[in-house]
């Protein structure tokens, strides 16, 4: 049987079995979504930032030097635990442990880095978090989700329908973008 793939035993497993277990630190497809990911964010330095899902804690490393404030949240202590590891140094970035929609922290952000994760919700919770995501959306603030295209068994949604969701869920018109193998799009409360 397999175990659910929204639950903390299921990354658990993932991160038992590899230390990172989607690659995020070694692969090219990844390291090309960070970059994207940031050139769609541009010089901008926001005030208080916001990942879910932050996994081992790459892109979190990454976001920081354009963020007064940075709070990741992950399901797994794992991933936390080594998220927090590598960003030890960074005196802006906090890494706690949660899921969403039930451990959201308190307060508004200029910026949400919403990534690699609305595959693991049905569509009637993302759209709640998403409507929840956008009411905590500062003005001018920047809600930005990334998400692969391929499909995986362990996947509830396929990218495109994630971003399908946010988009009829987000009261805010999104500059979409493809690129080879995920989708991004941006919504700008001004």
């Amino acid at each position: 049987m397999q175990s659910d793939s929204t639950s903390q035993a299921f990354f658990e497993e993932k991160y038992a079995a590899a230390a990172d277990p989607w690659a995020f630190a070694t692969s090219a497809y990844e390291r090309h979504r960070y970059a994207m990911i940031l050139n769609a964010l541009g010089r901008r330095r926001f005030q208080r930032a916001f990942e879910p899902g932050c996994s081992i804690g790459i892109l979190t490393e990454q976001l920081a030097p354009m963020c007064a404030r940075l709070e990741a949240l992950d399901i797994s202590p794992t991933a936390v635990s080594r998220a927090q590891d590598r960003c030890r140094p960074l005196a802006n970035v906090t890494v706690r442990r949660g899921a969403l929609p039930d451990q959201m922290p308190d307060g508004t952000f200029d910026l949400i880095v919403f990534s690699e994760i609305g595959y693991y919700f049905d569509p009637p919770a993302l759209a709640a978090i998403a409507n929840d995501l956008s009411n905590r959306l500062r003005s001018p603030g920047v809600l930005l989700a990334a998400h692969w295209l391929g499909t995986s068994p362990d996947h509830r949604l396929t990218g495109d329908q994630v971003h399908e969701v946010l988009i009829a869920s987000i009261p805010m018109p999104a500059r979409s973008r493809r690129y080879e193998g995920f989708r991004l799009d941006c919504w700008s409360r001004v």
